[in-house]
């Protein structure tokens, strides 16, 4: 009941604020972008090999490259536990979406659907490093080179911080047709269809 004397107050509704699908494209927190960018070479042993494709990926990037351990001992292909096998680099901002150009234009800008993933992220391979504008020295000798993309949104770091984490909610997440669609809109690229196994 309304006491005499106190008038209900009409809250006015919003102007301009809709949930539609056009707003939602629109709305800066929806905005699809680079996360990171890493880059690995597996040599597959320790020693001069694994050494020098440290040197490439120090030229490509400027930072100092981390090298990677084997988890098992596999005799077949020579590899003992605790082996350093490979050696991978994270570039992140302009430096990272200027090496993806370089990557994407050795591809010619076409990408398999395979190439993408359900949380959406997507990854390729290069067979020459050189291809990137990296000047061939012998003493080096020429790499192949694995490229995975992180693709996110603002706000995805409540995941991934120490303090106080949260959960990424599901509308929020991404997903392999949204990377698909950044892909094709911001490179202009090809999506080239799957081969139907007979």
């Amino acid at each position: 009941m309304v006491k005499a004397g106190i008038r209900k107050l009409k809250c006015p509704k919003a102007k301009g604020i809709k949930s539609g699908g056009k707003d939602k494209e629109k709305n800066v927190m929806r905005e699809v972008r680079i996360r990171k960018l890493c880059l690995n070479i597996c040599v597959g042993e320790s020693g001069d090999r694994l050494t020098r494709a440290a040197k490439v990926l120090e030229q490509l990037t400027g930072q100092q490259p981390v090298f990677s351990k084997a988890r098992y001992t596999v005799r077949s292909f020579g590899i003992r536990r605790n082996e350093k096998i490979a050696v991978h680099c994270t570039v992140r901002g302009p430096k990272a979406e200027e090496i993806l150009e370089k990557g994407l234009k050795v591809r010619e800008y076409e990408l398999k659907k395979e190439n993408f993933s359900d949380t959406g992220n997507f990854g390729f391979g290069i067979q020459e490093h050189i291809d990137l504008g990296i000047k061939y020295d012998p003493t080096i000798g020429i790499y192949g080179l694995d490229f995975y993309v992180v693709l996110g949104r603002p706000g995805f770091n409540v995941a991934y911080r120490r303090r106080k984490k949260g959960v990424v909610g599901s509308k929020h997440r991404l997903s392999k047709e949204e990377a698909m669609k950044w892909f094709q809109q911001k490179y202009d690229g090809i999506i080239l269809p799957t081969k139907s196994s007979k």
